[in-house]
Order: structure tokens, then C-alpha cells, then sequence
């Protein structure tokens, strides 16, 4: 009896949709693209045929003919086949792709969509199945020809002008926003000030105090004299209450997780990069076994909709309810969301909030446990009751100074609650009784020096947030761009906050010179726009190429003309000993190292090890040499001419 034939993209999803498919069902993994644009010979190297309305022209990767001999092999056998990508535009892309190389009908082929891989949604995707959308592809496929000739035009030029390895039109614009970030660290004029601050002691407690102007902003004094002279007055002469207010106010949680924001609070709280989030979220989501088989723990992690559905909003009020009571069950937040939101999915969300935090510790990884938690908490804590507080604001009066008191005291916790130690608000009282006189027994006062604030570099979860906001790429794209411009050696990491280098800022400055028009921050932004219009149906692939193009020519033409060659100069590290040549800083899997740069005519590298023997001749083959190698029972010296000699050496 013939099977129907399931193809999803990822191999690690197989197990877990065969699980809920049943025997009649083969699952089988396309193990993600199976074909890209073409590279070399053909249409000057861009896989686009640029004067024929910009048909692509694809080949299948040569690491996956024997996946698509396979799959076309379990086509002809299939009872049906059924395409289950990713439900995103690059999913969706993926589907067309395997039509059109598997022989299937591209308008009758049944596409699932489905945005958590638990029982219920997958049996849902298979009962009501659509075909591919063709808009998506479209919006796809431009976005990936846009990429294309953009991508390998400026790479190549940068490459022949600078040395720079690569250029894009999202990476370059992510890394002009880091330049230009640092340009202006770099010119800002730090000022000192002073202001005056104080203690004043009311029915035994102490209150701090700040001094402040008639618009109840802190009074920053130019020097220290000045502030000085403040104290004096102050000190001289009585203080009393002129006014309190009291207030009460309501913080309200935040909405569930999109990639966005859940790439930021695993970079604050958590203290993961973006790539590591993305890995360990689809984890969660392709299927970890907690008890009884691989289960979908997440929902879909690239989103930027914050939408949640509703059977699983009353499943989340009943949580809350049992937890903690009816007074803290509270409605789902909706916020307002900018342009290009693929609202079609929902936002990341636990798929069964029966699996708690603490059943993941017990059955999963350290890491994805931590990312369950966060997830888990802030989509319980989105359908809490506001946290209720009062602010407490007190001001005194020393002849025409004002000095004012602030606190907050907390009447309801509300989601707070829930979120435990991942929420830092404080809400520390004023130590007053706002029922009785209120009299101040002694006062004393000291300056405060501070320094004017400069721009703050971007770390990891404010640059996300920038790129989100200003609608540069899609959530899909966050890690990988960072990750490049990283692997790429235009930016290193400081701590946790990025620097351009000498090589990223001049990549800008080129790129800036002659592509100002197209990278930057709002032609990006439009272009995500016109491909969703793409996606909408409301705008073709042929005019937004087109209307690129033309512009693009004209700016790649006069560059390739203008651009000056220019080299960063070398740093001065001597010269070889062997050779005289100069000696350079270079950089391999194991690390930074300094070497000659008439490498391969000459090897010599600066032992600065005076124990290590890297760079000495093998005694064994007398060819090679010693080369520094990791494993995981340690570190090891090996023969550089491995495998034709096998010498090794512990350290």
C-alpha cells in the first residue's frame, strides 16, 4: 500500500511529525534549500540574467543531489505528497523550490502550514491544506536577487579597492550603524558637573534629597564653587515641607516573545548571543522529549507578531487562576505594531503550559531550560493584572530652592509574580507618614560630581532592537548579520558592546562614498516594504528590481571607475630573522599569531611561548611543522603534514 509522503526541512523534526502522522505517512527532511542561484558562468557570475527581466537561474547544490535523487525516487512511489517548510517566506520559497525540482504541480500540491509541531496543530495543517503562495515566493526570490547582485558587485569591488572580504545590502547598513556610533563616541566632548544632594532626617528617618529647578529637573552647577556655595546657603538656613503628592499608577507586563525581543532579553538576562539563542529556540521548537516522545515545546521563533491565539489565552487564564488566584488574572496585551509585521503567525509562546520550567531542568539541556524559562514566564506573565504602585513625590523649600524626595511603595505586584528575580523595577518607600506634621530635625548636604552622557555603543540586544525598529532585514536575519560582520573582522566584541575596527570603518567610508543612496538605514527600510507589498500581491518582482537596478548600475559603474585603492597600513612588528621581511599579525582557528609575511617561502612565527614548540620541524618527517591542535581530551602538537605523517606529541 502506497504511503503518503510528508517533506518538511529540517532532518530533527522528522522523528516528532512521524509520531503524530501515523504509518500512512512517510517523513522525510530536505535538510533546507535544495537549489540556490547559480555561481560561476553564468551572466556574469550573479545567477541572474539581468537583461531578461531578471530570471533567476538556479542549480541544485552539489551536497544535496543525493538528497533530491532520493526525494524524487519517493515521489513516484508516494500515494500524495504533502510540502511542510517553515511557515515563513523562506519556508514558503522552499516549497516552490521542491515543486519545481520534484516534477509536482506548483498550483495543486498541498502545502501545511503549521506554527508549533504539537498533535493538535499538525492534525489541524493536514486536514486543511492550501498550495503555495506565490506572492511569498516572489517576495523571496527578489529579496534573494536583490542580495545577490548587490552582495557580489560590492564584495567584489571592496575586495579589488580595500581588501575588504565582503559587502551586503543588510550587513553593510548594520555596520554603518556601528561606524557612525562610534564616529560620534569618538567626537563627543565629555563636560563635568555638580549637583547638590542631601539627607534630611524627619521623626528619626533619613530622606534623600536632590535639588532641583522650578521645572523639577535636577540643577547641574559648572563648578564645584558654585554648588559649594549652594551647600552653604542651604545649610544656613530652615527647610520645610512645601507639598507631597501621592499617585497611584499601574506598570502593565509586555506582550510575548518575538525574535526580536527575545533575542534582546536572552542577551541581557541570559547572556547569550543571537546565534546561540536561535539555535537552542529551535531546538525547543523542532522537538525535545521531556517523558513521552519528542514534543514541540515553542512555537515558531521567527516572528515579529506578537499575536497570541485565543483557545490559548483562556488556557493561560486558567494557569494563573490555579497559581496564584482570580485577583491575578488579567487580559492578553495587543500593542500597535509598526509596518512590516508578518502578522500571520502568532508570537513565541510555550506550546503546552503544562510543561513547566521545572520539568524541562529535569529532561533538557542547561541552556535550553534557561530559554524555556523565559519564554514560559513571559507569556504566562502577558496575561497577568498590571503591577499597581504608588509614587510618592515630596517637595521642601529652602527659601526660593526647591529639594524633592521621591519613592515608590507597591500595593499590587500583579505580573511581577510571576517574573520573579527577571524583573529589576524596585519600589523602595518614602519613610514618611503622610498623616502626621512633618518636621525636619536636621539636614546635611554634600556635592555630587557627575559627567555629561555621550552616545552609548550598541551591545548585542540594543543593536537587535535598532535593527527592528528601523526595519533593517527581517527576525529571521538578526543573528546571522551580526554573526558575519563578526566572522568578517569589521567589528570585534568589547565586553559585550560592539567597536567598529580599522577595516569596518573604512568599508563604511568606501561604501559611503560612493553607495550613500542605497545603504542606509531608510532606503533598507523602504525596500522591506516593497517586498511585503510583493508578498501582498501589490507590487511585481519585475518593477522593484528594475527601479533598483537603474540606480544600482549608474553608482556601481562610476565607483568601480572612481574608488581609490587603499590599504590599511600595516602595523609595525619588525622583521623576520630568518628572511627580513616584515613580520605580520595573522589570525587561524587556534588564534591570533605572529608570523612572516613571505609566508610560504618562509615560515618562521614568533615563538612567544618560550616552552611551546610550534613552528619546529617535525622529527619525525623532518617536512612539516609543529602546529598547536585541539581535541577533546585536550591540547596536542601534530605535523602540519598530517595525514601523510601521523607525528603527535602532548603538551
Amino acid at each position: 500500500m502506497k504511503e503518503n509522503l510528508v517533506i518538511i526541512e529540517s532532518p530533527y523534526k522528522v522523528k516528532t511529525l512521524q509520531k503524530y502522522l501515523g504509518n500512512n505517512y512517510k517523513v522525510v527532511a530536505s535538510v533546507g534549500h535544495i537549489r540556490d542561484l547559480a555561481i560561476g558562468n553564468y551572466k556574469n557570475d550573479l545567477g541572474v540574467d539581468i537583461n531578461n527581466d531578471f530570471m533567476p537561474i538556479y542549480e541544485i547544490s552539489p551536497s544535496k543531489k543525493k538528497i533530491v535523487s532520493n526525494l524524487k525516487k519517493l515521489v513516484k512511489e508516494a500515494k500524495e505528497v504533502f510540502l511542510a517548510t517553515d511557515p515563513d517566506r523562506e519556508g514558503e520559497a522552499i516549497s516552490w523550490h521542491l515543486a519545481e525540482v520534484l516534477d509536482l504541480d506548483v498550483k495543486t500540491t498541498k502545502r501545511l502550514e503549521y506554527h508549533e509541531l504539537t498533535y493538535h496543530a499538525i492534525q489541524e495543517a493536514i486536514n486543511n491544506p492550501r498550495t503555495i503562495d506565490l506572492n511569498l515566493v516572489s517576495s523571496q526570490e527578489t529579496r534573494r536577487i536583490l542580495d545577490r547582485i548587490i552582495g557580489f558587485r560590492l564584495s567584489q569591488l571592496l575586495q579589488d579597492k580595500i581588501g575588504s572580504k565582503s559587502a551586503g545590502r543588510v550587513q553593510s547598513v548594520v555596520l554603518k550603524l556601528i561606524v557612525d556610533r562610534q564616529n560620534e563616541i569618538d567626537s563627543f566632548v565629555e563636560e563635568n558637573y555638580y549637583r547638590v544632594i542631601g539627607t534630611l532626617s524627619i521623626n528619626k528617618h533619613n530622606v534623600n534629597v536632590t535639588l532641583i529647578d522650578d521645572d523639577n529637573n535636577e540643577i547641574h552647577f559648572k563648578t564645584l564653587k558654585e554648588a559649594q556655595d549652594k551647600i552653604d546657603e542651604l545649610s544656613n538656613n530652615e527647610i520645610v515641607m512645601s507639598s507631597f503628592n501621592l499617585e497611584n499608577k499601574s506598570r502593565a507586563s509586555k506582550p510575548i516573545y518575538t525574535t526580536s525581543s527575545m533575542q534582546q532579553d536572552a542577551a541581557n538576562i541570559l547572556k547569550f548571543d543571537s546565534i546561540k539563542t536561535m539555535k537552542v529556540a529551535q531546538s525547543l521548537y523542532e522537538g525535545v522529549d521531556v517523558g513521552d516522545g519528542a514534543v514541540g515545546l515553542i512555537t515558531y521563533m521567527r516572528t515579529d507578531s506578537i499575536r497570541m491565539n485565543p483557545s490559548f489565552i483562556n488556557k493561560t487564564k486558567e494557569v494563573i487562576k490555579e497559581k496564584y488566584g482570580e485577583d491575578y488574572v488579567g487580559v492578553a496585551k495587543i500593542f500597535s505594531q509598526k509596518g512590516n509585521v508578518q502578522d500571520a503567525h502568532e508570537g513565541i509562546r510555550p506550546t503546552d503550559l503544562k510543561i513547566t520550567p521545572e520539568i524541562v531542568e529535569e529532561k533538557c539541556s542547561k541552556d535550553q531550560a534557561k530559554l524555556y524559562r523565559l519564554i514560559y514566564q513571559r507569556t504566562v506573565a502577558s496575561v497577568m493584572k498590571d503591577e499597581i504602585y504608588e509614587h510618592q513625590s515630596v517637595i521642601f523649600k529652602c527659601n526660593d530652592n526647591k529639594l524633592l524626595a521621591t519613592g515608590d511603595r507597591r500595593i499590587f505586584d500583579g505580573f511581577v509574580k510571576e517574573l520573579k528575580d527577571m524583573d529589576k523595577v524596585e519600589r523602595i518607600p518614602l519613610k514618611l507618614n503622610f498623616n502626621e506634621e512633618i518636621v525636619v530635625n536636621k539636614s546635611s548636604f554634600q556635592t555630587k560630581e557627575g559627567k555629561s552622557k555621550g552616545p552609548i555603543p550598541y551591545n548585542e540586544a540594543r543593536l537587535i532592537d535598532t535593527m527592528e525598529k528601523d526595519g533593517i532585514g527581517r527576525p529571521s536575519t538578526y543573528a546571522s548579520t551580526l554573526d558575519l560582520i563578526k566572522k568578517r573582522k569589521y567589528v570585534v566584541v568589547n565586553k559585550t558592546y560592539y567597536a567598529p575596527t580599522d577595516q569596518g570603518k573604512l568599508t563604511t567610508c568606501k561604501l559611503d562614498e560612493s553607495f550613500s543612496s542605497i545603504i542606509n538605514v531608510d532606503y533598507t527600510a523602504n525596500m522591506e516594504t516593497l517586498l511585503d507589498q510583493i508578498a501582498e500581491g501589490k507590487m511585481t518582482r519585475s518593477a522593484v528590481l528594475s527601479s533598483f537596478y537603474k540606480d544600482f548600475e549608474i553608482l556601481y559603474a562610476k565607483a568601480k571607475k572612481e574608488m581609490i585603492k587603499e590599504k590599511l597600513p600595516l602595523e609595525d612588528l619588525g622583521v623576520c630573522p630568518k628572511c627580513n621581511s616584515p613580520l605580520v599579525k595573522r589570525t587561524s582557528k587556534y588564534g591570533s599569531f605572529i608570523a612572516c609575511s613571505g609566508y610560504p617561502n618562509c615560515k618562521y612565527i614568533v615563538n612567544n611561548n618560550k616552552d611551546s614548540k610550534v613552528g619546529q620541524k617535525c622529527p619525525k618527517c623532518h617536512q612539516g611543522e609543529l602546529l598547536l591542535r585541539s581535541s577533546k581530551f585536550g591540547k596536542f602538537y601534530a605535523c602540519s603534514c598530517y595525514p601523510k605523517c601521523d607525528y603527535k606529541e602532548s603538551l
